[in-house]
């Protein structure tokens, strides 16, 4: 009967530290994957930054305005990315009806690659 309760407080006590730690490490696991997203979008800013220096890539400005042309709504995220040997802006639009627009634009032309509208 002794090493029961003596197995039973040692159980609980497992489960009170369980209890306290999982907030720590459930913590630690978003702030690693902040950071990751971090080291990401610091990896694309640089990115663009060299593309757009050696004329790889125009201004974002003028992408967005090309975009605004062909596509209405609010820009709600923006992406550079080096796809299929060349560069290009993903432009995340919320279009007048509440659909999402997604637009792949050659950064090099802010010529309109792709355009797909969420269902």
């Amino acid at each position: 009967m002794f090493t029961n309760r003596r197995t039973i407080r040692a159980g609980l006590r497992v489960l009170a530290a369980c209890l306290v730690l999982y907030p720590v490490v459930a913590l630690s696991e978003t702030a690693q994957d902040d950071d990751d997203d971090d080291a990401n979008d610091a990896r694309e800013h640089y990115e663009a930054r060299e593309a757009l220096r050696l004329g790889q890539a125009l201004p974002l400005e003028k992408i967005i305005e090309a975009v605004r042309k062909e596509v209405a709504g609010d820009i709600i995220e923006i992406e550079f990315e080096h796809d299929d040997g060349r560069y290009v802006y993903e432009l995340e639009i919320i279009n007048p009806s509440g659909r999402v627009v997604e637009v792949k634009v050659d950064a090099r032309t802010a010529e309109i690659l792709e355009r797909e509208e969420d269902e």
